[in-house]
C-alpha cells in the first residue's frame, strides 16, 4: 500500500523533532563533562592492576617472582598464584568489584568476557567470598561457539583460557578483567594473543642473537607499536534512522554530499564542542585504564577524527586497542553519539586506517630501526631495514592477507588510503645508501647524514629540523625515521592479524640472515666481511619491494605485476596466501603457528567475508524494496496526478508543455525502480546459488564474483532515484545530514 504524501512528511517532521530535543539533551550533558581534579599522570591506570599495586598488595617474594616473568620471560609458576589471587581480589574488592572474567580475543575481530560473581557456598549455608589461583589462571568457555574452522565441532564444547601476566589485570564497571589467551582442548589457538605472543617470543630471540653482532650487552629485544585509530562519529539519532548502518557499520546507498571533504576544511580544524567533549571524556577514562593516549584530531573527511596513543609493547599495544574500541562506542552514546569503526561507512570520500607504528628496541637503549653515531651502529642500522625488506618482499602476498576483509577492501586504494599492493617507501636518502652499498666492491663501513636544518626566511621563526625521508602516503609500509608505517591494516580490525604475521616473517629473516652471516664466518671469513656480503645480497634480492612513486597510478600496477608482487584485488583470492607453502614453512619454522591452526583461521576467514557480504545483501535489498521503491513510486504517482491536473486546466499543447519535465521524470523512476526490482531478484538468486556451494573458499569467491556486483548496481540506480525523488519523501537520512555534526 503506498503511503500518503501528508503522513509521510508528518512523520519526517516528526522524527526531525525528536532528534532535535535528544539532541539538545545530549549537547548539554556532553558540554558538563568535567576531567578529574587530579593531573592525568595522578589518575593513570586507576583501574589496573600495575606494578605499584602489585607491589602494594603482594609479599615481596611473589612480586620478585611476577616481574621476573613480566620482564624476562620466567614460567609462571603455579605455586604463586594464591598469593597473587589473593592481592588482586582485595584490590578489586577496594575498587567495588564484585565479578571477575577472563578477557580474550576470538576470531571474531572483537573481544569475549564470561563474568563469575568471587562468590561459594561456606559449607553453612551461606556464602563466602573467594577467587583462587586456579580461577585466575584458567578458566573454561565454550569453544565450539566461537569461529574455530572446523577444529571444534559442536558436540567438542570445551577450550581454555589462560592467564596473561604480561598484561595487566583491569577493571571496567564492577568486573575484574583478567586478559587472557584462547586455546582448543586439543592445544591449537583459537584466538590472536596466543600466535602474537609466539610471533613476539620468535623475534626477539632472532633479533637479539643479531644484535650480538654490534652489541655484548643485549639480552632482550622488545617489539614497539603505535596504533593511530581512525573513526566517524555520526548523531545517534540519524545512525538509528539508517538500518544499513545500524546492520552493517556502513551506508550501502547515498549520494555524495555536493559538499564534502573537496575543501580540505575539516582536516585537523577546529574540534567541535560536542566532539571536543566527547575526546575528553574518552581520554580520561582511557587514562584511568593506562592507555597512553596522546594525540586527537579532525582527519580529512567530515565527521572523521583519530586518535593515537604513545608508543608501547607490541602485545599490551594491542590489547589496549582492542580495549579503546569497546571504551570509545560506550563513551560515544553517552554523548549522543555512535562510533563508527568500519573500514569505509560513506563512500566518495576518506575512509578509516589503523596505521601501526612498528619498531624493535634494544634492552640497551638502542632503536633498532634508527641510525646511529658511529659507522658500526649505521651498518647495524641497515641490517635491520634491509631484513625488514626482506621479510615484506618474501610475504608480501601474506601481509596483504593479514590485513585484508570484507570491509577493508572497501577502503584500500582510494582517497588516500594505501593501494591493495605491499611495497616499501625509503626515502631518497635511504635509497641512495641502499644502491651504495649493493654496488660498492669494497666491503667498508659507511656513514649517514643526520637531520638537516632548514632555514626559514622569517627572523622570528626558528629553523626547521627536517627529517630524512618524506612522507609517502600512499605507501603501504614506509621508513618513517626510526620506524616503519604500516598503513594498510583497516580500522575495525585486531591489529594483532598484521602483527603475527609481520613479526613471524621478520624473525624469519633474521635467522636466514645470522645462519649466512655464521656460515661465512665458520670459514674464515672476518665478520664485517661477511655481513656486508649477506647484506649485498639481500638488498638485490627485496629490490622489488621498494618503491617511492605513486601507488595510485595504472602505471605501478603493471610494473608491480612485472617485479612479482601480488596484484590480486579479490579478498578471499587474497586469503589464500595464509597457505601457501612458503607461509606455512614460516609460521612452522617459527613455531608460531602450525598448519592446522593456519587452514583453520583461513576457514574463519572465508566464512566471516561471506556472511559479512550476505547480511549486506539481505540489508540492501530489504531496503531497496521496502523503503526505496515505495517512496520512489508513491513521488511517481503524485507526479502523474500533476500531470493529469495539467491537462485538465490547460490547454492540451500547454499542458503537454508544463508536464514534460514531470513525464521525464515520470519514466526515469519506472525505469529505475523496474531495473532495481530485477537487479533484487538477480541477487537473490546469486545468493541462493552460492549458499549451495558447500566448499566455504568457492563460496566466498562466489560471494565476490556474482553477488557483490549486483550490490553496486542497485546502488547505483538508488543513489541516482535520491536525487530525482522529492526531499520530503526520502525515509533515510541523506550524507548531507549523517556527515555534518550539528
Amino acid at each position: 500500500m503506498q503511503r500518503n504524501s501528508e503522513t509521510t512528511q508528518a512523520e519526517k517532521m516528526a522524527n526531525n523533532l525528536r532528534f532535535q530535543v535528544v539532541e539538545e539533551a545530549f549537547k548539554k550533558k556532553a558540554l558538563d563533562v568535567e576531567a578529574p581534579s587530579e593531573r592525568p599522570s595522578e589518575y593513570f591506570g586507576k583501574y589496573v592492576f600495575n606494578r605499584q599495586k602489585m607491589y602494594k598488595y603482594l609479599p615481596k617474594d611473589i612480586y620478585d617472582k611476577m616481574i621476573d616473568v613480566m620482564d624476562n620471560g620466567a614460567r609462571l609458576d603455579r605455586s604463586i598464584a594464591d598469593a597473587v589471587a589473593a592481592g588482586m581480589k582485595q584490590w578489586a574488592q577496594e575498587m567495588g568489584v564484585t565479578h571477575y572474567t577472563h578477557w580474550f580475543q576470538p576470531l571474531t575481530e572483537g573481544t569475549a568476557e564470561k563474568h563469575d560473581a568471587f562468590v561459594e557456598h561456606d559449607g553453612k549455608g551461606g556464602m563466602i567470598e573467594k577467587f583462587s589461583g586456579k580461577l585466575l589462571v584458567q578458566q573454561e568457555p565454550d569453544a565450539s561457539s566461537f569461529p574455530n574452522g572446523g577444529i571444534r565441532n559442536t558436540f567438542e564444547a570445551r577450550g581454555y583460557s589462560a592467564w596473561d601476566p604480561t598484561s595487566p589485570v583491569f577493571i571496567i564497571d564492577d568486573t575484574l578483567c583478567i586478559p587472557t589467551i584462547f586455546i582448543a582442548y586439543t592445544g591449537e589457538a583459537l584466538d590472536y594473543k596466543a600466535p602474537l605472543l609466539r610471533a613476539l617470543q620468535a623475534v626477539g630471540k632472532a633479533a637479539r642473537d643479531v644484535c650480538q653482532y654490534f652489541y655484548n650487552d643485549v639480552t632482550k629485544v622488545q617489539v614497539n607499536l603505535g596504533w593511530e585509530q581512525e573513526y566517524f562519529l555520526v548523531d545517534e539519532g540519524l545512525y538509528s534512522a539508517r538500518p544499513d548502518l545500524l546492520m552493517t557499520g556502513r551506508t550501502l546507498m547515498g549520494h555524495e554530499s555536493a559538499k564534502n571533504q573537496q575543501m580540505d576544511d575539516h582536516y585537523f580544524g577546529t574540534i567541535p564542542d560536542r566532539v571536543q567533549a566527547f575526546m575528553k571524556d574518552l581520554e580520561i577514562q582511557a587514562l584511568e585504564l593506562a592507555i597512553p593516549v596522546k594525540t586527537r584530531h579532525n582527519e580529512v573527511a567530515p565527521n572523521q577524527f583519530e586518535l593515537a596513543p604513545i608508543f608501547e609493547e607490541c602485545n599490551l599495544a594491542v590489547d589496549h586497542n582492542m580495549l579503546l574500541m569497546s571504551l570509545m562506542k560506550k563513551v560515544a552514546r553517552n554523548h549522543g553519539f555512535r562510533v563508527l569503526l568500519h573500514e569505509k561507512p560513506f563512500d566518495g570520500i576518506n575512509g578509516s586506517g589503523k596505521h601501526n607504528n612498528w619498531s624493535l628496541s634494544a634492552d640497551n637503549g638502542v632503536l633498532l630501526h634508527a641510525p646511529g653515531k658511529t659507522p658500526e651502529e649505521n651498518l647495524r642500522f641497515v641490517v635491520f631495514i634491509v631484513e625488514t625488506l626482506m621479510a615484506v618482499h618474501r610475504h608480501n602476498g601474506l601481509l596483504k592477507a593479514s590485513i585484508m576483509s570484507a570491509t577493508n577492501a572497501h577502503r584500500l586504494g582510494g582517497n588516500e588510503a594505501p593501494p591493495a599492493i605491499i611495497s616499501s617507501f625509503l626515502g631518497t636518502q635511504l635509497t641512495e645508501l641502499l644502491d651504495h652499498i649493493e654496488q660498492s666492491d669494497k666491503n667498508e663501513l659507511f656513514t649517514l647524514k643526520g637531520k638537516q636544518g632548514m632555514e626559514i626566511d622569517i627572523p622570528q621563526i626558528p629553523d626547521l629540523i627536517v627529517d630524512n625521508t618524506d612522507r609517502n602516503r600512499t605507501s603501504p609500509f614506509a621508513f618513517t625515521g626510526n620506524r616503519f608505517e604500516f598503513r594498510a591494516p583497516g580500522s575495525s580490525v585486531n591489529c594483532a592479524s598484521a602483527m603475527i604475521a609481520l613479526n613471524a616473517a621478520m624473525a624469519e629473516a633474521l635467522c636466514s640472515f645470522k645462519e649466512r652471516v655464521d656460515a661465512r664466518i665458520s670459514k674464515g671469513e672476518n665478520k664485517l666481511s661477511a655481513i656486508l656480503e649477506v647484506l649485498k645480497d639481500d638488498i638485490k634480492t627485496c629490490k622489488p619491494i621498494r618503491f617511492d612513486g605513486n601507488g595510485y597510478s595504472d602505471e605501478w600496477v603493471k610494473e608491480a605485476a612485472r617485479r612479482g608482487l601480488d596484484v590480486e584485488k579479490s579478498c578471499p583470492v587474497i586469503f589464500e596466501h595464509y597457505l601457501d607453502e612458503t607461509s606455512v614453512k614460516m609460521f612452522e619454522s617459527t613455531k608460531v603457528m602450525n598448519r592446522k591452526e593456519l587452514e583453520a583461521r583461513n576457514e574463519v576467514k572465508w566464512e566471516m567475508y561471506v556472511k559479512t557480504v550476505q547480511i549486506e545483501a539481505r540489508v540492501l535489498g530489504d531496503l531497496a524494496m521496502n523503503h526505496i521503491i515505495p517512496v520512489s513510486t508513491h513521488y511517481q504517482s503524485q507526479l502523474i496526478k500533476n500531470v493529469q491536473g495539467m491537462k485538465d486546466v490547460f490547454a492540451p499543447e500547454r499542458a503537454e508543455r508544463l508536464s514534460a519535465r514531470n513525464m521525464k521524470l515520470i519514466e526515469e523512476i519506472a525505469e529505475r525502480t523496474e531495473k532495481i526490482e530485477q537487479l533484487v531478484e538477480e541477487l537473490t538468486e546469486a545468493r541462493r546459488v552460492a549458499n549451495r556451494i558447500e566448499c566455504i573458499h568457492e563460496r566466498a569467491i562466489a560471494y565476490h564474483d556474482t553477488v557483490c556486483p549486483h550490490m553496486e548496481a542497485i546502488r547505483k540506480e538508488i543513489d541516482k532515484l535520491e536525487m530525482i525523488v522529492e526531499d520530503g519523501l526520502w525515509t533515510l537520512p541523506k550524507y548531507r545530514e549523517l556527515l555534518f555534526i550539528r
